[in-house]
């Protein structure tokens, strides 16, 4: 048998991803095994290790999808495994996260563990919305309670509502949206005031966060007009009645925005947006896939010295290519004599981690201008070696071909399209603003694999190219960033959103 593993129950936070602990998030990344609950953002999913094995155990009201002691069962079989296991709980392990029940479940079988608190939805939601849970001459306590129990098929309260109704300072209700009725007739039949304040936040923390603020006799009436959805956290009491909502502008708040790509870019891209208040779904269902042997390219090697230039068209094409030279342990120093023109800030930003600087980069960021630009640059007779993607813009090759300029282009990896993910990115774009496309094969793959762009929804494009190959497949409204990088797309939907 192998040697026991670890167990760590973390909490991620609730709704916002960025809430979960650092100790919680290096945990995430080092782990084997992670068994994740419904509302764990996937965002924090997207931080594991290539090879962790994710296990989805999510628990939510009417959907359970594995029970309890199922759970436990599958937690200590990891650790037995010898594995290091993160039980990823929304909000905190123990505030009504049944954390307590793993824990005796490890215990039981001598399985090492420890807790790693988070930061739970009863303070943080209702802090999103801008209401204090306690608040200095107004409420000097909060009082946290579950909207259901483990008795009577979870739908029978846990408290006696007489006893809440007397208890002074903020009522803090959480899974109890199923049940708001009861719950706020039932202080009222209490003694609490009708007219005392009360609000239900949905989604809190969270680009799709709702709040309805009324007197406690209203309350449940105006959430049904309202149609708010779990996960909801309802607050009743006296600090219900304030507003400290941030200040901070967000001009992207509201916006929902879809980034197609790798997640080079897609990643790059989702964190500006999302400082900017933007809901965004990423669409990189496009995997990349280096070709782990090449030898076309071995054979270039060989004979580097015959090229003056070459060309990257990506920050992907970089560190493959030197990855490539590492697999091989091929001297760097034989790459002397060899120029490097690139398409544009990211791919030169990439190059300088390596150490070394392009010689040229065009004024403006697309194939064009890269191609166009670096046959004014060759001298005749000169040979390009171009080094990219199986789908790389015809462009480049094109504009090579008519000013008569000698080039090899090698392909160094491939894209793959991961279907799963591809179905959801065609269905999400629905619901979109915008969506934005980082190239003229990001273009082809998404249109070519069942995409489209619904009306209202506008595409953004990282350059001319990129709008050019757009344009092939039909006369969408479309906006151009002014500058071909991710900062460029992010001003141009700024843009476009001002006015």
């Amino acid at each position: 048998m192998s040697e026991k593993g670890k167990v760590y129950l973390v909490g991620a936070g609730c709704g916002d991803p960025a809430l979960i602990t650092w100790k919680g998030l290096n945990l995430l990344r080092k782990c084997d095994v992670v068994l994740y609950d419904d509302l764990v953002a996937v965002k924090l999913l997207e931080e594991t290790k290539p090879d962790c094995e994710q296990i989805f155990v999510g628990k939510r009201y009417g959907k359970h999808s594995l029970p309890q002691e199922e759970t436990n069962a599958l937690l200590i079989e990891k650790a037995k495994e010898g594995k290091t296991v993160v039980r990823l709980k929304g909000g905190d392990p123990f505030v009504f996260g049944r954390g307590g029940e793993e824990v005796l479940a490890l215990q039981a079988e001598n399985i090492p563990y420890e807790v790693v608190s988070g930061v739970t939805s009863s303070i943080a939601v209702p802090a999103a919305a801008g209401i204090p849970v306690t608040h200095r001459k107004m409420a000097r306590s909060f009082h946290v309670i579950t909207g259901h129990t483990a008795a009577g098929g979870e739908t029978t309260l846990t408290e006696n509502l007489d006893t809440l109704a007397k208890l002074e300072g903020t009522l803090v209700f959480l899974m109890g949206l199923h049940h708001l009725e009861e719950i706020t007739s039932g202080l009222m039949q209490g003694g609490k005031s009708a007219e005392t304040p009360a609000a239900v936040i949905s989604k809190g923390t969270t680009p799709q966060q709702k709040t309805i603020r009324a007197k406690l006799g209203e309350l449940a009436a105006e959430v049904r007009k309202a149609k708010l959805e779990a996960p909801a956290v309802i607050v009743i009491g006296e600090t219900a009645g304030l507003d400290f909502t941030g200040t901070i502008p967000h001009p992207l708040r509201g916006v929902k925005i879809g980034v197609t790509g790798t997640k080079s870019i897609t990643h790059k891209l989702r964190d500006k947006l999302e400082d900017l208040g933007a809901e965004v779904a990423e669409m990189d269902y496009s995997t990349l896939v280096p070709y782990r042997e090449n030898a076309q390219l071995e054979e270039e090697l060989q004979k580097v010295s015959d090229y003056p230039w070459a060309i990257f068209t990506s920050p992907n094409g970089v560190e493959i290519f030197f990855d490539y030279l590492k697999k091989l342990k091929f001297d760097v120093r034989k790459l002397a004599n060899l120029q490097f023109a690139v398409i544009g800030t990211g791919t030169a930003a990439a190059l300088e981690k390596q150490g070394i600087y392009p010689a040229f980069l065009p004024e403006k960021y697309d194939v064009e201008s890269l191609a166009k630009g670096i046959c004014e640059k060759v001298e005749k007779g000169e040979k390009i070696l171009i080094l990219r993607a199986e789908q790389g813009s015809e462009i480049l090759t094109e504009v090579l071909d008519g000013a008569g300029t000698t080039y090899t282009d090698v392909k160094i990896y491939d894209i793959y399209v991961d279907e799963e993910k591809r179905r959801f990115a065609n269905a999400k774009v629905q619901e979109m603003d915008f969506i934005t496309f980082a190239s003229g094969s990001g273009v082809r793959g998404f249109m070519e694999n069942g995409g489209s762009i619904p009306e209202g929804t506008k595409a953004v494009c990282i350059g001319a190219s990129t709008a050019k190959m757009l344009k092939k497949y039909g006369d969408y409204e479309k906006i151009t960033a002014e500058t071909c990088n991710v900062d460029g797309v992010v001003e141009a939907i700024l843009k476009e959103v001002r006015k």
